[in-house]
């Protein structure tokens, strides 16, 4: 029923108070992003529909002290943009929106946004999925076509595959060809496909697919002549891994000779040789002490940009980075183990400068920053823990 009483105002100071603040706020919302001598910018992704987070967060980070400022630079509304693309080259963003049947916005997506004349990014398009919970995005070497993967935590019907062009804007269009695989059943987590990441290979002639549920990186053929069906599956070169180790992640080195998986299920790093553009299994390694009785779960896979050394999260209960030294043959070398200061470490960062590490610790909703000496590529002291809600993705941004 409407109301018939007369609206009583506010007193004529508090009027002006909430002018002046809103006016304020339109301009700090409306300022260009200035870009100062040496600048650096994060790009922050993360998980909204159980925490206090907006979206994506943009950051800045002072590289000489790597502190972040707290206060944001700007403030992108997006619901569980759980992982960020950057392309450089077009000044584009890309997120998947890794929603699902329960949450405020159901269905998954790709929203993206573009750099304006003023260096703020603005709404580009968002595209669905065709799929429940979008957790990693790869752009093809030519930028035209978006790599999606549905993970899809539901057995049924599981995840799968996205191949999703770009305009010519570089807005998402909608989803052109899916692909699905097998799940293998070797564990309970996996009676249903789960997608986790499509990475192409550094000479850009395959696509590799991460298939927790299926116990497999499947190789598929990149060919942008095929405009609507650019994939095609290549099973010879396909590598069927350990039942129930449930391969999560990839990383490849930089001359695209060596490469490691993390295995979330087996909690496990695989070494991977690469001959003739395939690959093979090397050798695995725990991220469990022998007889420990506490939970592993690799997380995010990173490599220094010397190539040197290798980075992996361990989540579960241990919730600690592991810093690997890289042997000219791929082979990897424990050389320390330090406590992420925070739960389920999902995601790291190096700073390009190498000086910095970065870890954001999903359930702990804190951005941690540590120390990191180039030379040994081991962490040392904690330099800012920020409290930040939710954090899934880190990405350097250089304005």
């Amino acid at each position: 029923m409407t109301s018939t009483q007369p609206h009583k105002q506010p007193p004529r100071f508090l009027r002006r108070a909430r002018a002046g603040l809103a006016l304020a706020l339109g301009l700090l919302l409306a300022a260009p992003v200035q870009a100062a001598s040496g600048d650096m910018h994060l790009l922050i992704g993360s998980y909204t529909h159980d925490s206090s987070s907006p979206g994506v967060l943009r950051l800045r980070f002072d590289p000489a002290s790597g502190q972040i400022a707290e206060r944001p630079l700007q403030t992108l509304a997006s619901d569980n943009p759980s992982w960020l693309l950057l392309d450089r080259r077009r000044g584009r963003l890309y997120a998947t929106n890794e929603n699902a049947p329960g949450h405020a916005d159901p269905v998954g997506r790709v929203s993206a946004w573009r750099l304006d004349d003023e260096g703020r990014f603005q709404p580009l398009g968002r595209t669905p999925s065709l799929g429940d919970e979008p957790t990693h995005a790869s752009l093809s070497p030519d930028g035209r076509y978006l790599f999606v993967s549905n993970y899809g935590s539901r057995a049924n019907p599981g995840g799968q595959l996205a191949v999703m062009p770009l305009g010519e804007a570089g807005e998402p269009l909608p989803v052109t060809q899916l692909a699905r695989h097998q799940p293998s059943g070797a564990h309970p987590r996996q009676q249903g496909a789960h997608v986790h990441q499509a990475l192409f290979a550094p000479d850009g002639k395959r696509l590799w697919v991460s298939d927790l549920g299926a116990d497999q990186l499947v190789a598929y053929r990149y060919d942008p002549a095929q405009r609507e069906r650019p994939l095609s599956l290549d099973e010879a070169a396909s590598l069927t891994l350990p039942p129930g180790s449930g391969p999560r992640h990839l990383a490849f080195s930089a001359d695209g000779r060596h490469a490691w998986l993390t295995l979330e299920l087996s909690a496990q790093v695989a070494q991977l040789a690469v001959h003739d553009g395939r690959l093979q299994l090397r050798e695995l390694i725990d991220l469990a002490e022998p007889g420990a009785a506490n939970r592993h779960s690799p997380g995010a896979i990173r490599p220094s940009s010397d190539g040197r050394f290798l980075y992996v999260t361990d989540r579960g209960e241990a919730n600690r980075i592991l810093v690997y030294a890289i042997a000219a043959d791929g082979r990897l070398q424990l050389l320390q183990k330090r406590d992420s200061e925070g739960r389920e470490p999902r995601e790291l960062a190096i700073a390009p400068d190498g000086r910095f590490l970065l870890v954001a610790n999903q359930f702990g909703d804190s951005l941690v920053v540590f120390r990191r000496d180039p030379a040994s590529g081991l962490l040392g002291e904690t330099v800012q823990r920020l409290r930040l809600a939710r954090p899934s993705a880190i990405e350097f941004f250089a304005p």
